[in-house]
This record gives structure tokens, C-alpha cells and sequence, in this order.
């Protein structure tokens, strides 16, 4: 038997339309302000009606395409929330989304081989490249990266070496593949890598992050 709608529920849910819809988009808005640029944006909002009015979304869904973040070049983004706080009464009288508490978020990221040659090229991201360089081919600086038949080739000066990724207690590890030699990039304690892998010309992680608004 069908549950039935009381007329108190109806009008929450008229109510909760525009809340949503301000909802929505504060957080496109906010997305797009902690990235240099994103090409397409897709988020979905999951909670009830009255959590809504209440500021509380039982969780957030998005999937964003060819995203850029702290110079980091993703082809694509595909994550969900827990529950997230927000003051809908500043959204309703017109001001910038404002998230109360720190939150959880899991999910994917996939980075193409000339997105991460030109990410490691930057000035945010040349020390890192130059130490991955370092340690598997003993040389300096990384002059570019690719991937090829599912392997990660790092490229300094005239050496070249292929590796494959690992996730190694919550950190992203490169294995070379003849020597076995490994280098693990530097952690992030907000950030856990569950799993990583090349498939399909694209470096693919799986895990976990802390949100601090």
C-alpha cells in the first residue's frame, strides 16, 4: 500500500524547491571557486525535504569533466559526500554559500598522461616531478610524462623509465617496473588512496578526503 502524503508534506516539499534549487547553486558556485577552471559540472543533492529547509543534504553528488585544481590537471572527477550543514537563511537574503563543518568525501579521479606532464611542469608541481625523477632515474629536472600500454614512462634528459602506480597504506606509490625500485609521493593527511591503476591511457585513483570548508 502506497504511503500517503499529508497536505504538511506537500507544502514542505513545494517549500524546498527553490531552497534546493539556492542549494544547488551555492554549490556549483563554491565548486568552481576552489578550482582554476572546469569545463562541466554535474551535482546532484540527496536528502529530504524538511533536512533541506533545515540545511542538512544527506549527502552531494557530482561529476565534474576536464577540472583543474592547485594546477592539477583531472580529466575526470566523480565524487559523494556524507552529510553536509549549510546556512540556507544566508542563501535565502542572497549571500555566498557558507558550509559549517568539515565533511567526508569518496570517490574517483582520473588524470591523462600530457594533463599530468603539463601539471608537473608547473611551478606548483615542478618539485614533485623532479623528486619522482630523481628517484627512479637518478637525473634532473622531469621533462615529461606519459602513459603507454598501461604504463606510467617518465622521461629526464635522455633516460626514460616505465612504472606502474601502487596505493600503499593510504599513499600513491610509483614501482618501477624492471628494477623494482619504488618512490612514494608525498602524503596529504586529508587525503587516502584506496587503489590506483592505468587503464585506457588514464592514471585512475580511488579513495577517500576530508573536506575542511
Amino acid at each position: 500500500m502506497a504511503e500517503e502524503i499529508t497536505p504538511d508534506q506537500q507544502h514542505e516539499e513545494r517549500r524546498s524547491g527553490p531552497v534546493l534549487q539556492l542549494i544547488a547553486s551555492g554549490l556549483q558556485f563554491w565548486i568552481r571557486q576552489q578550482c582554476q577552471s572546469v569545463d562541466s559540472l554535474d551535482i546532484q543533492l540527496h536528502g529530504s525535504a524538511l533536512g533541506l529547509l533545515r540545511g542538512r543534504l544527506e549527502g552531494v553528488s557530482l561529476v565534474a569533466r576536464r577540472a583543474v585544481f592547485n594546477q592539477l590537471e583531472l580529466e575526470l572527477v566523480e565524487l559523494r559526500s556524507e552529510a553536509i550543514q549549510v546556512q540556507v537563511g544566508g542563501l535565502l537574503r542572497g549571500q555566498p554559500l557558507k558550509l559549517e563543518h568539515p565533511f567526508r568525501v569518496e570517490g574517483f579521479v582520473a588524470l591523462s598522461g600530457p594533463g599530468l606532464s603539463r601539471s608537473l611542469s608547473t611551478a606548483h608541481w615542478r618539485g614533485l616531478g623532479d623528486q619522482l625523477a630523481d628517484g627512479l632515474l637518478g637525473l634532473t629536472p622531469l621533462q615529461s610524462v606519459a602513459i603507454e600500454r598501461d604504463r606510467l614512462r617518465l622521461q629526464a634528459q635522455s633516460m626514460s623509465c616505465e612504472t606502474v602506480p601502487e596505493a600503499v597504506d593510504g599513499r600513491l606509490e610509483l614501482v618501477q617496473v624492471d628494477s623494482g625500485q619504488r618512490v612514494a609521493l608525498p602524503g596529504d593527511p586529508n587525503i587516502r588512496i584506496e587503489n590506483a591503476s592505468l587503464e585506457g591511457g588514464l592514471l585512475n585513483l580511488q579513495g577517500n578526503a576530508r573536506v575542511s570548508p
